[in-house]
């Protein structure tokens, strides 16, 4: 007997009726992308390894998929390597592609490689599959798509709040409850400054950020595996506990922080960003919280993430400010403010809450009866004047028994079933039943479009 076929871990199959939803959540988000002045990019799936290899950190980079050469491609494999099993420099002599981890790193190459052709500030969004090789489980899978936007060639805070206010709205209009979690790398530089442990800065942030996954004493083991000392451990855990209001935070970070220049720079740019937002009236919660991180070491500033209230989840969608993420591709200087939504974790939200709006479903409109070859190219001449006018139809191929095509109908819970026989041909309409109620007229073709439109 053959085997049956299976998918990798951490890949999903979508139906019909998933897929809906899908595109219920990417239409949502595009809406608001444009609504906000985005545009659209796409960039290839794959990208050369020197683009994508240092920019994620040490754990990213471990987690990227990279790509045989094609042919033999151990031509190019010292043999010391090969008897040594050192896979790590032997990465780059088998292997010159990668999949893409995520989106921003393709746009920064994209906005150095088309830099003459672009007006600045630059407002991107792309909404495409990323993979990373993680340990697959509930919300973290290997392939996922990613929906981001971008502003580059600007320095103002006024992008950030524009961001915050642009994920209250995309959220509101799912009817997700959320929190917007806030915090800025140079705070985190600061706090890294006071405890006596500058150089240590990128240890620090990579293992708070796992703070949520494994608690505050692995992230203090860890820390102490990296040779940070009990004193500034000790020192740091207060920081990474704060509590009380966001004002109340600020305070207290202001006077831990006094001595650090660079802390109280993040400090301040935390408040005109949190203090705009909030005066928009968002319909989220918003609060300062120190031990976000994001571990990715190209953010410089604000970053943020965002939580659903309502149901176990990781966050649904996050971002921050980078200095100089093009600086690594030959272009210096240029800033630039992003953010990523998860439609993946997005997708599983809205299930677990069933939050998708009853019209989501996309189906067919009006399925009509086959009775025979006549009837049959009659109703196809029918279906073109209402597809004309907007209205979804199809037409059962084949003049099978009317039990099982009035079953296809019900399968793909289509609203109204449309036959078209020896009487209807004869006097030009249509008879049509609302599935719903039971309710079945004869219409005009006129009257047919009104009632289905």
């Amino acid at each position: 007997m053959a085997q049956k076929p299976s998918i990798p871990k951490g890949t999903r199959d979508f139906s019909p009726l998933e897929m809906a939803k899908r595109n219920y959540i990417f239409d949502t988000i595009k809406s608001v992308f444009l609504l906000y002045g985005f545009q659209q990019i796409e960039t290839p799936a794959m990208e050369n390894l020197s683009t994508l290899m240092g920019k994620y950190g040490e754990e990213g980079d471990k987690l990227l998929f990279k790509i045989l050469n094609s042919g033999d491609f151990l031509k190019s494999a010292p043999d010391d390597l090969l008897a040594n099993k050192d896979y790590i420099h032997l990465i780059t002599k088998v292997s010159e592609k990668g999949l893409r981890y995520d989106l921003t790193v393709p746009f920064a190459r994209y906005v150095v490689q088309h830099r003459n052709d672009l007006q600045m500030p630059f407002k991107r969004y792309q909404i495409q599959p990323v993979w990373r090789a993680d340990r697959p489980q509930r919300g973290r899978y290997r392939e996922f798509y990613q929906c981001d936007a971008d502003v580059v060639g600007s320095d103002s805070l006024f992008n950030e709040v524009e961001l915050v206010s642009m994920i209250d709205e995309v959220f509101k209009r799912f009817g997700i409850n959320i929190a917007i979690k806030l915090n800025n790398r140079k705070i985190l530089s600061g706090i890294a400054e006071v405890i006596g442990a500058p150089d240590k800065i990128v240890d620090i942030t990579v293992a708070i950020d796992k703070i949520d996954k494994i608690g505050l004493d692995n992230v203090n083991a860890e820390l102490q595996e990296k040779g940070l000392s009990a004193e500034a451990i000790d020192m740091l855990r207060p920081l990474l506990t704060l509590s009380g209001t966001n004002a109340e935070k600020l305070s207290t970070l202001e006077s831990l922080l006094s001595s650090s220049q660079v802390g109280m720079k993040g400090i301040e740019e935390l408040k005109f960003v949190l203090d705009n937002a909030l005066a928009l009236n968002l319909k989220s919660e918003v609060e300062v919280d120190v031990s976000l991180a994001r571990g990715l070491n190209y953010y410089t500033g604000t970053i943020l993430e965002v939580k659903a209230l309502d149901v176990e989840m990781g966050s649904i969608s996050g971002g921050g400010r980078y200095d100089n993420l093009t600086g690594v591709f030959g272009m210096d200087g240029l800033s630039g403010v992003g953010i990523s939504f998860g439609a993946d974790r997005i997708f599983d939200v809205l299930n677990t809450l069933d939050l998708y709006p009853a019209d989501t479903i996309a189906t067919t409109k009006v399925i009509f009866i086959n009775f025979g070859m006549k009837e049959a190219q009659y109703c196809l001449q029918l279906m073109t004047q209402l597809r004309s006018n907007g209205i979804s139809c199809e037409l059962y191929p084949e003049s099978s028994k009317m039990k099982k095509q009035m079953a296809y109908a019900n399968s793909k819970d289509i609203p109204f079933v449309a036959m078209v026989g020896e009487s209807e041909l004869a006097s030009g309409t249509i008879s049509i039943k609302d599935m719903a109620s039971g309710e079945q007229k004869n219409y005009t073709i006129d009257e047919a479009v009104s009632l289905l439109k």
